[in-house]
């Protein structure tokens, strides 16, 4: 039990809420990705926050099927997501979404908390 969810249920809280959202279209894509990979059902989008980039923070994006202490869990448009939470301080309200195509980026993180972030979309400052 993470510490937000012993916290939510000593409150008498529902601890089933979302504060890492999943746009349509990363929704389509990691459920297309799932499937090519052959994934099974244990596997959730782990999302974490690395130092580096130009901007100083860089997103991580991967599949993972083992959780650690103090993973923040949240599910989001039937997509299950995980991040730990050092970068959930990063990360709080953030929309997950993807743009295929020529001129898409693939998977990108809409956050709010980003006060700046670089031309290519994958480092951010806050």
């Amino acid at each position: 039990m993470t510490a937000w969810t012993y916290l939510l249920r000593s409150l008498g809280l529902s601890t089933v809420f979302t504060m890492i959202f999943v746009a349509e279209s990363a929704k389509q894509k990691i459920t297309e990705v799932r499937q090519t990979s052959k994934l099974t059902e244990d596997f959730f989008v782990r999302i974490s926050v690395t130092s580096g980039g130009c901007s100083g923070l860089s997103y991580k994006l991967d599949f993972d099927n083992e959780s650690k202490p103090n993973d923040q869990v949240f599910e989001d448009n039937g997509v299950k997501v995980v991040t730990d939470l050092k970068s959930f301080l990063y990360l709080f309200n953030t929309t997950l979404e993807f743009s295929g195509g020529l001129n898409g980026k693939g998977f990108s993180f809409n956050n709010p908390n980003a006060t700046r972030t670089c031309g290519c979309g994958e480092s951010f400052a806050v």
